[in-house]
């Protein structure tokens, strides 16, 4: 998993690049990248999405 802070427009491998939580799409260089972020049980949870119509399509504000 590549770290959510960093570059995803870097050369990230494929196999490392987080999935679209509503299409799974690999998320690769991508400009329209979303990332939701949350504290549930004490722990930091992600969601990645590919673009803001996949963010929508989940629900997510």
């Amino acid at each position: 998993m590549v770290d959510p802070t960093s570059d995803l427009g870097e050369d990230i491998d494929e196999a490392d690049a987080p999935s679209c939580a509503t299409c799974g799409s690999k998320i690769v260089q991508s400009p329209t990248h979303r990332v939701i972020t949350w504290v549930e049980d004490e722990r930091v949870q992600t969601r990645h999405f590919c673009s803001d119509d996949c963010k929508a399509d989940r629900g997510e504000a």
